[in-house]
């Protein structure tokens, strides 16, 4: 017999991976209480960044929650979409694992939400693999030294800050001086293959502005856009924050050169520190964000 070829031994892969993450059995439980955000449930057996489920009479849409703590053997959760219609006595259902977001070529060009969800009215997106959201940073000894030049295509910054490939680079300002048409400008011109934009806590009139008035469609062709506005709950734009970090990896692990840029990291600790203080966090009220 013929070895299989490669196409066919990866689909195999895929297959039986998808195999071992199906449940076969769900474990339920009860909403007990709502206070603020926090939604507190008797069951299900679930682990901290576990998602799970809210199933409500009273509305057709299932809410998702994650597992963020416990107290006197019950979990502490909270949504990431609207906890409108839930109430005592609604089912929570765990899904078995953490978060978990299709990612592939055709991400570029497409505006998604914080959970990964395409917004852009333009179809469901073609994906060739899952990633999970909670990555491990790379180990201090194995990483990449900055040996390379980063052009952004925009000379002030190539000639007197010039950025390496790896760098961070902080953009501080005060409104309404350009920071978004920076962003916009080194979308179209950087030497990018594939450009990672997170919107985190903007307004919704500031984003569609940047899409439609900052991002050519040069620079629009070869991003992926996500975004998370001020009004979606905490958990959700920070869940927007590490999807970014997410696609940004799988295509950098793709070979392919990756431009990340976030609006804002101000409003990612913001959101932090906004679940700190529902969990009595105590750094949380020196103005620390949560652990």
């Amino acid at each position: 017999m013929k070895p299989a070829e490669p196409c066919v031994q990866n689909r195999f892969r895929s297959a039986l991976q998808s195999v071992r993450r199906t449940r076969v059995t769900e474990t339920c439980g009860r909403v007990v209480q709502v206070i603020g955000l926090v939604i507190e449930s008797e069951g299900p057996v679930a682990a901290v960044g576990e998602v799970c489920r809210i199933q409500s009479t009273r509305r057709s849409e299932t809410t998702l929650a994650e597992v963020v703590g416990f107290r006197n053997h019950h979990l502490l959760l909270m949504p990431l979409g609207e906890l409108h219609g839930i109430h005592p006595g609604c089912e929570v259902i765990a899904t078995g694992g953490p978060m978990r977001l299709a990612v592939g070529s055709g991400l570029k060009g497409r505006v998604l939400d914080g959970l990964g969800k395409p917004i852009d009215d333009l179809g469901a997106i073609v994906a060739e693999h899952t990633v999970g959201l909670n990555l491990l940073p790379p180990h201090p000894l194995k990483r990449q030294r900055i040996h390379h030049v980063f052009q952004t295509g925009i000379k002030a910054i190539d000639t007197f800050t010039p950025c390496g490939c790896g760098q961070r680079l902080g953009i501080f300002a005060g409104s309404g001086v350009g920071k978004s048409t920076l962003l916009g400008m080194m979308a179209s011109h950087a030497e990018a293959d594939v450009n990672v934009i997170a919107l985190i806590g903007e307004r919704g009139r500031e984003v569609r502005e940047f899409l439609e008035r900052d991002l050519d469609a040069v620079g629009r062709a070869k991003s992926v856009v996500i975004v998370a506005t001020s009004n979606e709950p905490a958990l959700h734009r920070v869940k927007g924050a590490f999807l970014a970090l997410a696609i940004a990896e799988h295509f950098r692990d793709a070979g392919q050169n990756v431009l990340l840029m976030m609006d804002s990291v101000t409003r990612l600790a913001m959101a932090q520190r906004e679940i700190g203080v529902f969990f009595f966090d105590t750094a949380t009220t020196v103005c620390y964000t949560p652990s």
